[in-house]
């Protein structure tokens, strides 16, 4: 049987980010992961957006969380060497209704201390972003609000974790749990896992990964929700994030200029889905929305689309739970059930509420050997000529490009295989191979031959890798 201080449940996000800050501290850390890689369930398809916080109600962890992370972001992604645009936000509105929100929202906005945030009139916000359609009636801007890769950031949060010292368990899934003199043991299909704490970031099964020993007082009930993306090369793209404010209190928009250089569209709402597949429905009100709102798109240059499906806290009697749940049930079991929006943005300062409630329950000291830097995977598409010369020099395979929409080489997709990649979309995640306007029709075969050579298997045993999110069996997620 292994021996742990703490085993967190679930390498998403919220798990990565739990395991890299308990690592701050003098504790021995599991990671247990259902699927052959971190970052794969919820936190493998979001909106990206890094919020300024001025939706929160004063006075609740989450309008604390998000505003102090949004602070820290910067800090942040320079230290995990991850790619991070502050590129602003316009949340705009079509008529008084909307109007009266915005305003509202400007004045919670104050009362929190996000910085920056202005009121504009529609022309105003149409001097400011000319991609705007010309109706829009106001605007409210919040400078802080940024964009970054969801999949980057996490598994650079998992990297620095288990550079710290945190064990990684991947295929690993979570059977049951039980109460011991030391603390628990996790029943998992491959093998028992003893620790003095759990921490329970299992995303859409987060309520059952509690049930194995305690009672929930929350459920979890899944949306789904539909993208798109937009080539690179597309025309009358915004330079902000765009949000929509809807006039009469119905589904919101958002559009998100990227940290590649793309544009993502979206979402759409579907309650009470759990498929990772699109819906002709919810792509159909996406471009509606995007007409709307900036007109002069030409959605013809969309390259992809794509499905998330997103937990919905729920109280017994079916109503939505707006903030952040937290449960803490029994002595040193902490679950994060149900963190959705802005789950993203929070996932370092909720890893570091988690640390610091552990470290006091344990007592557990700080880690002065705790290095919170992670270097990422060089590019050399970002270097200038002299510098990609020489790399080329070093290496020849970094003049060797697979992905040519992306500018990927083939050291550098031989890098994402050594830290972890073992699947076609294992390595898109961590390099982009396969994310541009071709989406992989001319790149997909060599980076699956690449996997097969250091994996050591045969090219018809190379996965190209699927949604899905079970951490318990028969959960929620469909593989």
């Amino acid at each position: 049987m292994k021996s742990y201080d703490v085993a967190v449940i679930g390498g998403g996000l919220l798990g990565c980010f739990a395991a890299r800050n308990l690592c701050r501290r003098k504790l021995h850390i599991a990671l247990l992961e259902a699927r052959e890689d971190v970052c794969t369930g919820i936190s493998r398809a979001n909106t990206a957006i890094i919020y300024p916080g001025y939706d929160h109600k004063p006075g609740t962890l989450k309008a604390e969380l998000c505003v102090r992370a949004n602070a820290r972001f910067d800090a942040l992604c320079r230290e995990l060497d991850v790619s991070f645009s502050r590129c602003g936000s316009l949340r705009v509105s079509f008529g008084e209704k909307a109007d009266a929100v915005l305003r509202k929202k400007y004045e919670n906005g104050l009362l929190l201390g996000v910085p920056g945030l202005r009121l504009l009139s529609g022309e105003d916000a149409q001097r400011m972003e000319p991609s705007l359609a010309e109706s829009i009636s106001s605007a409210l801007y919040a400078p802080t609000a940024g964009t970054v890769n969801p999949w980057e950031l996490g598994i650079a949060a998992c990297e620095n974790a288990a550079a710290n010292g945190a064990a990684l368990f991947l295929s690993t899934r979570v059977l049951g749990i039980r109460r011991t003199e030391q603390g628990y043991q996790i029943e998992t299909d491959r093998g028992h896992f003893s620790c003095r704490a759990v921490v329970n970031c299992a995303g859409l099964q987060a309520d059952r990964v509690q049930e194995l020993l305690f009672p929930s007082p929350v459920h979890i009930a899944p949306d789904a929700a539909d993208y798109l993306i937009l080539d690179k090369a597309t025309g009358n793209k915004p330079s902000h994030i765009i949000q929509y404010e809807p006039e009469d209190g119905g589904k919101g928009f958002n559009a998100v200029p990227t940290v590649e250089g793309s544009l993502l569209l979206g979402p759409s709402e579907r309650e009470n889905e759990t498929d990772f597949a699109v819906s002709a429905a919810g792509l159909s009100f996406v471009r509606e929305r995007a007409g709307q709102v900036l007109p002069g798109l030409d959605l013809n240059d969309t390259i992809r689309s794509f499905a998330a499906v997103r937990p919905n806290p729920q109280r017994p009697d079916g109503s939505s739970i707006g903030s952040f749940v937290i449960e803490h049930p029994g002595l040193a079991f902490w679950s994060l059930i149900g963190i959705k929006t802005p789950g993203l943005t929070c996932a370092d300062e909720l890893g570091r509420y988690l640390a610091d409630k552990l470290a006091a329950e344990l007592g557990a000291e700080e880690n002065p050997a705790f290095d919170p830097c992670r270097p990422g995977i060089r590019r050399a598409r970002e270097l200038p000529l002299s510098q990609r010369a020489a790399l080329v020099r070093e290496n020849p395979e970094y003049g060797e490009i697979v992905c040519h929409c992306e500018e990927v080489t083939k050291a550098e997709i031989r890098e994402t295989i050594r830290r972890g990649a073992v699947s076609v979309d294992g390595v898109k995640r961590r390099v982009g191979a396969g994310m541009g306007r071709c989406q992989g029709s001319r790149c997909e075969r060599t980076v699956m031959e690449l996997l097969a050579e250091e994996l050591g298997v045969p090219v018809t045993a190379v996965r190209k890798d699927g949604p899905g999110s079970e951490i318990l069996e028969g959960g929620h997620g469909k593989n």
